[in-house]
Parts: C-alpha cells; structure tokens; sequence
C-alpha cells in the first residue's frame, strides 16, 4: 500500500451532509485522505458515540491532521411556546456537546499531528431569530467552545470556527435569502469548503471564527433573520 502523504489525513464530523460532502470533496480533491463520518460512524450526542468515531477514523487513517465538525441538528422553525425539551436537546446535543466531546476525543491525535480543528458554526450565533430559539442557542455555545477549545489545545492545536450564512436554502427562498446579502446572492457549499481548506493552512490563525455569509451580518446589522 502507498504511503499517505504526511499532514493530509482528515475527518470530516458530518461529511455526508449537504455542507459536508463538498467539504470532503474539496479535500479529496486537494490530495488529503478523508473519512466522511455521518450518523451512523457515530452518535455525537454521545461521549462513547464520539470516542467510537474518532477512534475509527484513527484505525483507517493512521493519525489525524484535520478535523471538521460539521455536523448538525435541531434545526427547525417553532415559536417559543411551541419549543419542548426534545427539541432543545435535538439542537443542543450535536451542535455544543457534540463538538466538545468530539474535540476532547481527538485532541491527543491532533497534538500529536500539531493539527487543525474546524468547527462549522452559523451566523445564527450572532443573531436572534424568534423562530429558531434554540438553534440560535446552541450555536452561540459552539461559537464560545471555538475560543475556549483554542485556548486549551493551544499551542500544538490551532482551533477555528467557520459560519456559514445562507448555503442550504429551501427550494423558492433563494431571492428572498439573496436579497438578504450585499453581494445579493446565496452562497453555494463549496464556499464553505473553500474556507475550511484556507484555514486548515493558515498557520498563523487560531480561536476566531471566519464568517462566510455573502454580507449578510453587516447588511442586517445583527437583527434580521428567519
């Protein structure tokens, strides 16, 4: 079997995704030997289910150089009073605890690799969207384990946080979310596989989040939303 090439073995948390299969490919595509994990590599909301998928991806890769958290749930509109305790743990169990345990399982690799983990947020962190109390919620944590888990895995592990405006829209939402962006366009996923493979090099960044919305936080001025 050939040698993988050094500093390009990658997890992607997510990778079966909508976002996360365009991150996979852009790797792949970059030379970088990728796992795309999804639910069924291992549940997130769950330590054993983090440990479990990172030790796979570890048996099949050899080491880890990169690791994105792209995975997600909970994301579905509801007004306050509808919001039940099922659908606060749906959002917050894969998007904060998830990303937590799945970093505490994969540090040890990282700081061996001196590697990089990226954490898909949202501009839902920035933003307060009535209708998506909890998600809103859940991503303003995963925003702050950004910083809290660069500070920590600091210096051997650099930790960055990328939010993606509106990419995965529903089908008749692309005008009005367009309008919603000075550049007056949706983004596509592979914007959010460009950012990943600019900050999985930038060596010199660490505990900030790098937004890729189109616009769309200036041009709202931190209010609007769904």
């Amino acid at each position: 079997m050939a040698l993988r090439t050094p500093h390009k073995r990658a997890l992607v948390a997510g990778g079966t995704g909508h976002v996360g299969s365009a991150i996979v490919e852009r790797l792949r595509v970059e030379d970088w030997a990728v796992v795309a994990a999804g639910h069924a590599d291992g549940d997130l909301r769950t330590t054993a289910g983090a440990a479990s998928l990172a030790s796979n991806a570890l048996e099949e890769l050899g080491g880890l150089d990169l690791v994105v958290h792209a995975a997600g749930d909970g994301f579905a509109p509801k007004p306050i009073e509808d919001v039940t305790e099922d659908d606060w743990d749906a959002a917050v169990d894969v998007t904060a605890k998830g990303t937590f345990f799945l970093a505490q399982a994969v540090a040890p690799a990282l700081r061996e690799s001196k590697g990089v983990l990226l954490i898909l947020e949202d501009v839902a962190s920035f933003q307060a969207w009535p209708s998506f109390a909890a998600h809103c919620a859940a991503k303003a944590a995963q925003a702050m384990l950004t910083r809290v888990l660069a500070r920590a895995l600091a210096p051997e592990v650099r930790v960055c946080g990328i939010a993606p405006g509106s990419v995965a829209v529903d089908p008749g939402q692309e005008t009005r979310r367009a309008a919603e962006t000075l550049l007056e366009r949706i983004g596509k996923p592979e914007d959010i596989a460009d950012a990943v493979v600019f900050l999985a090099a930038a060596d010199f960044v660490t505990g900030t989040t790098l937004v890729v919305d189109g616009g769309r936080l200036l041009k709202s001025a931190g209010g609007g939303g769904p």
